[in-house]
């Protein structure tokens, strides 16, 4: 297996054969990537299964907004990964918190346990905790595999110090995964600055117009900030420059 590693973010089934086209080595397929994605329909996840054959891991995530979830959507969580499990899912992508900021560990091993065999990847609400250090040590105990994580700031290149801390602090144990805000200019620049050589990135260059004419503009039917006649999909070329220069990193020197 090449040293650098990309997976591909997707919220379509135009979008997941882009980054599968564009080199991608796994998807993470979720829905709504546009309020920072949602579980996606068990009917999206049987096409892109049916039609690439990468590993899959599937979002769980129940809504937009915070994790700090009732009782009732760790139960959906649960079913949702159950579905998926059993329909060939690869992996799955999730995470929960407590009130206070801490991982919800009742909560992830009950997760963790519905997965069975799948591998577990702790999204980006660990962006979102009081001490990354702590809930590094967290995951890895209840089993993930993966964090994926911008270190904490607004996007992988930001947050690259904490993010060459975490993977030494992982020290093999469990994969450090930089994601938010990777792009093919600056994925070099993160390697070089963390030694981290896995990356998340969804490969969209720009808006895509909706091929709608008729176009009704009084109302809407989503966030007012979003247009409504726009689309954000995975952009083949702009994938594939970004899983050429993944897979051309090579390991950093030892200090």
């Amino acid at each position: 297996m090449a040293y650098g590693f990309i997976e591909g973010c997707v919220d379509s089934h135009a979008s997941a054969l882009a980054a599968c086209r564009g080199g991608a080595d796994r998807l993470e397929l979720c829905a709504n990537l546009s309020i920072g994605g949602t579980t996606p329909s068990l009917g999206l996840f049987q096409q892109v299964r049916r039609d690439c054959s990468l590993p899959v891991n599937v979002l769980i995530r129940p809504r937009f907004g915070d994790f700090l979830y009732s009782a009732a959507e760790v139960e959906e969580m649960e079913d949702g990964i159950r579905r998926f499990r059993d329909l060939g899912a690869d992996g799955v992508v999730l995470g929960a918190l407590t009130r206070s900021g801490t991982l919800d560990g009742a909560v992830m091993a009950r997760l963790v346990s519905a997965a069975g065999g799948m591998a577990v990847t702790l999204h980006r609400a660990f962006d979102m905790t009081r001490d990354p250090a702590e809930a590094l040590e967290e995951a890895a105990a209840l089993g993930c595999r993966t964090i994926l994580t911008s270190g904490q700031e607004k996007d992988a290149l930001a947050g690259a110090e904490t993010l060459g801390a975490l993977r030494a602090q992982a020290a093999g144990r469990i994969a450090i995964m930089a994601g938010c805000g990777v792009r093919k200019e600056n994925i070099r620049d993160i390697h070089a600055r963390t030694g981290v050589h896995i990356f998340h990135t969804s490969g969209r260059r720009g808006p895509v117009d909706s091929g709608m004419v008729y176009r009704k503009a009084t109302v809407s039917m989503g966030l007012p900030s979003l247009p409504e006649y726009e689309l954000w999909r995975t952009d083949e070329a702009e994938f594939r420059a970004c899983a050429e220069t993944v897979h051309g990193l090579e390991p950093l020197p030892q200090a």
